[in-house]
C-alpha cells in the first residue's frame, strides 16, 4: 500500500472539478483520485479498476498499486534515486489534471 500526500495542486485540480458538477470537495477528492488512479494503472499495466482510499482529514491518498504499476515504480524509483511515493505523488499530480472541463476547447455553436 502506498500513501499519497495530497498535494495543493491535486486539491485545487479536484476543486475545479468537483465545482463544475455540484459537488462536495470530498466527494471531488474522492472521485479525481480515482479517475487519475485508474489513468495512471490504465496506462502502467492496463487495469481498469484501483484499490484505493482517501483520508480527507489528514489528506493522503491510499493506494494498493497492480503488479505492472508496482514494477514500474520500482524500476523508475532505482533510476531515478527517488523513492517509490514520491514517484507515484508525481504521477498523481500529473494526471490531476487530466479531464478538466476548463481545458478543453469547445467549438464554437452555430446558434448564433
Amino acid at each position: 500500500m502506498i500513501s499519497i500526500p495530497i498535494t495543493d495542486r491535486f486539491r485545487e485540480a479536484a476543486s475545479e472539478w468537483g465545482d463544475d458538477r455540484l459537488m462536495s470537495d470530498a466527494d471531488a477528492l474522492k472521485a479525481k483520485a480515482e479517475q487519475t488512479l485508474v489513468e495512471i494503472e490504465h496506462l502502467a499495466s492496463g487495469a481498469n479498476e484501483v484499490t484505493f482510499d482517501v483520508d480527507t482529514e489528514e489528506g493522503v491518498i491510499y493506494h494498493e498499486p497492480s503488479d505492472g504499476l508496482a514494477r514500474l515504480l520500482a524500476a523508475q524509483s532505482a533510476e531515478s534515486g527517488v523513492d517509490e511515493t514520491t514517484v507515484m505523488q508525481f504521477y498523481v499530480d500529473l494526471f490531476s489534471r487530466a479531464f478538466l472541463d476548463s481545458d478543453v476547447q469547445r467549438p464554437p455553436s452555430n446558434f448564433d
